[in-house]
């Protein structure tokens, strides 16, 4: 599995992106039901009917039946569409954040996986050096060559080479499985190809970013939600239009009506208040958001700038000379021109700077992730 194809699996399998999907989907169906005028009422009412005297039974019964609608005046339906709108951005946001959070924990995870893999490879390298090195070790005692004190610590780099290598197997089968649970599976893959990175960082707007767009959205929600509670507080009349039959007439005729609720004890002024202390709550919320991308953009910069220049400064001097000390100091050991010791020194320095080189490759995989995450409001790195 390369990075590229770990990413499209997560973005086809993530139930968190899957979950954030489906409560999009709400929010666009909200909209339409917000837009929906209140269903009518239907109401049948009858009069004078086993009463007394002249209203005894049914004779003088008298039947209405009407439709009765509120008029939803004031701007309730038009708050309502508004909120739902407000919603949907702010959950369509969201999403972007949690398909930007999925790319940036793939990336990250894939790295880790990928250096173990690295690391696993560098540790049968040892280990084979080590087994072989405490081979000939054993031949130059066997000849006299060695103290058998020499014998014994190079069999003991071997044994811990070797231990040394079963940790690296292990931590490499748990990071392919860590990575695979992001997709929502169980299985590990069975094996990672290509390169760690698949962005090429830039500097970016962190007025830009997701979680500003996120910020700002909310404030809009909560500034809706005030219209709706405004809107809510105003007189909401219904009217009414039926027709009634008097039986002992028999007579039919209209009946029409119009209601009015009266606001005497409740003119909605708690809920009004608590939509505008949301609105300056959303309000500092944008500028502690503020803040804190535009800190988060300017380290995850300066982050890839340090750790790219340390793969670089590894790869064009450190590796290229640990390599080579390491093999004029095996050279001069078998020719007898050099001790076990100095032998030892120059296998753990060429280890030493492979561990280093790795470890800045993913240090450079993890801030070029962080910096993806950062700049996800843009086009692709």
């Amino acid at each position: 599995m390369t990075l590229v194809q770990a990413l499209e699996e997560a973005e086809a399998r993530s139930p968190a992106v899957l979950a954030a999907r489906a409560r999009v989907e709400a929010a666009s169906a909200r909209i339409g039901q917000a837009g929906l005028r209140s269903n009518p009422e239907l109401s049948v009412e009858v009069e004078n009917f086993l009463g007394t005297g002249d209203l005894a039974g049914l004779r003088a019964t008298e039947t209405t039946v009407a439709i009765n609608q509120r008029l939803d005046l004031g701007g309730r339906r038009q708050a309502r569409v508004t909120a739902a709108q407000a919603e949907l951005t702010a959950e369509r946001i969201r999403l972007s954040i949690a398909r930007a959070d999925l790319a940036r924990s793939v990336r990250e995870q894939f790295a880790r996986a990928a250096v173990a893999r690295d690391r696993l490879r560098l540790a049968e390298d040892n280990e084979e050096r080590a087994r072989e090195l405490a081979r000939i070790a054993q031949i130059l005692v066997d000849n006299g060559r060695e103290p058998p004190l020499r014998a014994l610590r190079a069999r003991s780099a071997a044994t811990q080479a070797a231990a040394d290598l079963e940790a690296a197997r292990a931590e490499e089968r748990s990071s392919r499985a860590t990575l695979v649970s992001l997709f929502g599976m169980t299985d590990p893959v069975q094996s990672l190809s290509g390169g760690l990175i698949d962005l090429t960082p830039r500097l970016v707007n962190p007025g830009l970013s997701l979680e500003m767009r996120l910020a700002e959205a909310e404030r809009l929600v909560a500034e809706s939600a005030l219209r709706q509670e405004q809107a809510a507080s105003r007189l909401d009349p219904a009217v009414g239009l039926g027709v009634r039959h008097v039986r002992e007439a028999g007579a039919v005729a209209l009946v029409g009506g119009v209601s009015l609720p009266l606001p005497v004890f409740d003119r909605n002024r708690g809920n009004i208040e608590a939509a505008r202390a949301g609105i300056r709550s959303a309000e500092a919320n944008v500028a502690n958001v503020r803040a804190s991308v535009q800190v988060r953009a300017a380290n995850a910069v300066t982050n890839v700038q340090s750790a790219t220049t340390r793969v670089e400064a590894l790869e064009r001097s450190a590796i290229p000379e640990a390599t080579e000390a390491l093999r004029l100091s095996r050279l001069a050991y078998i020719e007898g021109r050099a001790s076990l010791v100095e032998l030892l020194d120059a296998q753990s320095a060429y280890r030493e700077a492979q561990a280093a080189l790795i470890d800045a490759r993913l240090a450079q995989a993890l801030a070029t992730a962080e910096l993806g995450r950062v700049a996800a409001q843009q086009d692709p790195l």
